[in-house]
């Protein structure tokens, strides 16, 4: 729950303990002293199982639906869940209800309150009640282990409420009241000279100048209209530039004469709600980046010191709103940044063989921040740890910089050589063949053919025979290509080719360096036989991936 500075306790970098107030299952209560030198009360849940954070975000809940008077803030993160809260002035309930005489405001507000806890499964004694001006506000609400059941809860606030039953409770005076006092006579004309009064009234209203109240807030706004005799009505719309739920158009304009009980329309800007960004462990420039994407703004930056959660020098320990919760457009959301841990050193373990993810999570439980990350070629599993710098177990100051080499996939040279082209077959000219004679001529007789000697043949050059070329007989298939561009692409245009039986054909058209780099290119390509993929830049080979 708490650091340790000399010998004064810490809740969260941010509350001394003065005192321990009560502790009770999983919820401790202290009294603090906040930054600002203010006493405050601090409820600090022990959480530790799934069970336990169900517990606390059902108080959470609670609190959000009552919005007690006594409640600053509420925190909810991994190692702090807590609620803090701070003194109401006011007379205690218990003392109230104690009174011989109680007026009816201070009985109805008693009432109702009791109403909105059984809501939320809570009773009148779960909380700390104080009673101010005729109104009861919450100061302070126990937690619990589970909601009250409706039975359980009526009979708490039956006892609670049992002084109720003594004493007296002063009416309200009704207006016009008096009235019953004064004689008939009276009456009857002073009703009759009213009646005639509102019949003028009705048929001939004042007219007055609408007030202009663009830009002012709604409830603000409101009230000056109604001061003014005008019935009100709103209508939501949003506009860039404009405070949350402040007028930004109102009809009929400001300055317009109308008679009086007219009804004006107010357009309030409520812009639908955004989900707020995780801005833990980012620096200062780069929260504002984050924010700026969903039109927010960064609002009171605190710095605390980080010793407690492990958190380097200059990043976000902690936000408000909280990550994923809903806000509006331009809202601000506050900070806690980290001053550094101070005079502390921490280590590494081996890191190799984890994933990059793994790495980073234990960098961040060392107190130590990811700067660096370089890819190799491997034979390991992509994007696991090949190398670290700081090395395992060496002590170094908390907040250094964390170096990592992370393996990517190996790319070789295609399996075989692609040879020397065969040549083409020799030619061999058809045989002549001898017409047959005409009809009716004799055939002459066949002649002793010449003898053939060496020196009668002509000389003709004889060609080697040249093997055929055999059919090919290499079968489609599938492959599944995958090649991630290094985040340090050179300049160039790279085109994506691919070579196998059939020759060399395009796969994916080239494109410049600057929309590739640290891109993953994956997809199954048809081939026949053996193939090889060769990623091209700018008509050059840059790099090959054997399937």
């Amino acid at each position: 729950m708490t650091g340790q500075e000399g010998r004064v306790r810490i809740i969260d970098g941010k509350y001394e303990v003065l005192r321990e107030l009560s502790a009770g299952g999983m919820v401790t209560l202290s009294e603090v002293r906040a930054a600002e030198g203010v006493t405050r009360r601090v409820a600090w849940f022990a959480v530790s199982t799934p069970a336990d954070r169900q517990v606390f975000h059902a108080y959470r809940t609670a609190l959000r639906a009552l919005e007690p008077a006594g409640l600053t803030d509420v925190v909810a993160r991994p190692g702090a869940y807590y609620a803090v809260w701070k003194p109401v002035a006011g007379q205690p309930l218990a003392a109230t209800l104690e009174q011989k005489v109680r007026p009816q405001e201070t009985v109805d507000a008693v009432q109702a309150l009791a109403a909105r806890l059984a809501e939320q499964g809570y009773a009148l004694a779960d909380a700390e009640v104080v009673v101010e001006d005729q109104a009861a506000q919450v100061a302070y609400l126990t937690p619990l282990n589970a909601p009250r059941s409706p039975e359980d809860i009526a009979a708490r606030n039956a006892q609670t409420l049992a002084p109720l039953q003594k004493g007296r409770v002063r009416r309200r005076r009704e207006p016009g009241a008096w009235l019953t006092f004064v004689p008939g006579l009276l009456l009857l004309g002073g009703a009759a000279y009213l009646g005639s009064q509102a019949v003028s009234i009705y048929l001939n209203p004042p007219v007055r100048d609408v007030v202009s109240v663009t830009g002012q807030e709604a409830k603000v706004a409101a009230r000056a209209l109604t001061d003014a005799g005008f019935r009100v009505e709103y209508t939501q719309g949003q506009a860039g530039g404009r405070a949350i739920g402040s007028v930004i158009r109102q009809d009929p304009a400001g300055g317009t004469k109308l008679p009086v009980g007219r009804l004006v329309t107010l357009t309030v800007n409520n812009p639908p709600a955004i989900e707020v960004p995780r801005l833990e462990e980012m620096n200062l420039d780069q929260a504002r980046d984050a924010l700026k994407d969903r039109n927010m703004l960064i609002g009171k930056v605190l710095k605390v010191d980080g010793t407690l959660s492990n958190t380097a020098e200059g990043r976000v320990i902690a936000q408000l709103p909280e990550a994923g919760s809903s806000a509006q457009r331009g809202q601000a959301v506050q900070l806690l940044i980290s001053t550094g841990v101070s005079g502390k050193e921490t280590w590494l373990p081996e890191l190799a063989g984890l994933t990059y993810e793994q790495a980073r999570a234990h960098a961040r439980a060392a107190g130590l921040v990811v700067t660096s990350v370089e890819r190799q070629p491997s034979d390991k599993p992509e994007n696991s740890v090949l190398e670290q710098s700081p090395a395992p177990y060496v002590r170094v100051t908390v907040g250094s910089p964390v170096k990592l080499t992370v393996a990517s996939a190996r790319y070789s040279a295609p399996s075989r050589p692609a040879g020397d082209l065969p040549l083409p077959p020799a030619y061999v000219p058809p045989v002549p063949v001898e017409p047959e004679p005409p009809a009716g001529t004799d055939t002459p007789e066949p002649t002793e053919p010449a003898p053939v000697t060496p020196d009668s043949v002509p000389a003709t050059p004889q060609t080697p025979a040249t093997p055929e070329i055999p059919p090919s007989d290499a079968a489609a298939r599938t492959v599944n290509f995958e090649y991630v561009f290094p985040a340090d692409l050179p300049a160039g245009n790279y085109a994506i080719l691919v070579r196998d039986a059939d020759g060399e054909r395009v796969v994916r058209s080239a494109a410049p360096a600057e929309t590739l780099a640290n891109q993953r290119a994956s997809g199954a390509i048809p081939v026949r036989g053996d193939a090889v993929f060769i990623i091209r830049r700018d008509g050059v080979d840059y790099a090959t991936v054997t399937p």
